[in-house]
């Protein structure tokens, strides 16, 4: 199978037209083969963006890539219920569960697990393969091992995120409008300030986190560029790229440059850091170490 290239959903909050125009060009410029849509972090959000769904999909499919809808990953209130039912009620898409809540809706009829569920162990993906889960992509935290591990069953496929802010953990509350002042229901839609996310320090003022809403990332964008080799002989045949305020298809092109063997790894890690400019890159959760170390 050759290995494909996936863009997980868009987690930031942009302006409407500055997110069609994204997908637009990811669709006719970024050699990946699927991409998630789908507003995961906050239903306040949605409206903005569902206007420009009908398009973008359109778009997304006559460019030959697969379209995923992806659902909230935290199912907090009537909204968020809603955005879930919503992406149920579109038949012909692979629809992403990034809350157990949604497994059981979901359950009986082929669809996907998105790293917000805790897919652990080998039990977990067997159970959840039972469920009708045709492709799992793990939590980023998992070391190599484990995800070795999974990637050894027959079902189901196995998806790593390769690229982007780790996900960490997503709340209820809403931290961000706390930092401008503002409760989660009078926001004013604080997140527009930080298009990618806000810069959460420690007492040294070193940079540790990035606030996204209700999400907690990380300060540093994931990179496993330099471990795809590893990954494929593992097994993992799908890898994630998740967006970020960069050239996302050129660096699209570098990862699928290094998958087909066509450029090197490290001549690729090399442009990636100078597309990311001051943003550290880490990869410690791949190999046992905190999460923010670069190995």
């Amino acid at each position: 199978m050759k290995p494909v290239l996936t863009l997980g959903p868009h987690l930031y909050h942009w302006p409407a037209d500055e997110w069609r125009d994204f997908y637009f060009r990811i669709a006719d410029e970024a050699p990946v083969e699927s991409v998630c849509i789908g507003e995961i972090i906050c239903p306040k959000r949605a409206p903005f963006t569902l206007p420009h769904h009908e398009a973008v999909i359109a778009r997304l499919r006559a460019a030959g890539k697969e379209v995923v809808l992806s659902t909230p990953a935290l199912i907090v209130d009537d909204r968020d219920v809603a955005l879930l039912q919503g992406a149920l009620a579109m038949e012909g898409f692979l629809v992403e569960a990034n809350d157990v809540a949604a497994l059981a809706l979901l359950s009986g009829q082929p669809h996907a697990v998105g790293p917000y569920v805790n897919t652990y162990n080998r039990a977990t993906a067997v159970r959840l393969a039972a469920g009708g889960a045709v492709r799992v992509t793990v939590p980023v935290e998992l070391p190599a091992e484990s995800v070795s591990l999974l990637a050894g069953l027959p079902a189901p496929d196995i998806e790593v995120q390769v690229f982007g802010r780790w996900p960490l953990a997503v709340s209820a509350r809403c931290y961000h409008s706390r930092a401008y002042g503002r409760s989660k229901d009078a926001c004013l839609y604080a997140c527009g300030e930080d298009p990618d996310g806000l810069p959460v320090d420690t007492l040294d003022g070193e940079h540790f986190l990035a606030v996204n809403g209700v999400q907690t990332l990380s300060s540093s964008y994931g990179c496993l560029l330099r471990e795809l080799g590893r990954l494929r002989q593992s097994g993992v045949r799908r890898f994630r790229l998740s967006p970020q305020r960069t050239d996302m298809v050129e660096l699209a092109k570098l990862y699928r440059g290094v998958l087909d063997d066509r450029l090197p790894a490290e001549e690729a890690w090399m442009s990636v850091e100078r597309l990311v400019g001051p943003i550290p890159l880490s990869n410690g959760f791949f190999h046992g170490r905190e999460g923010v170390r670069l190995v």
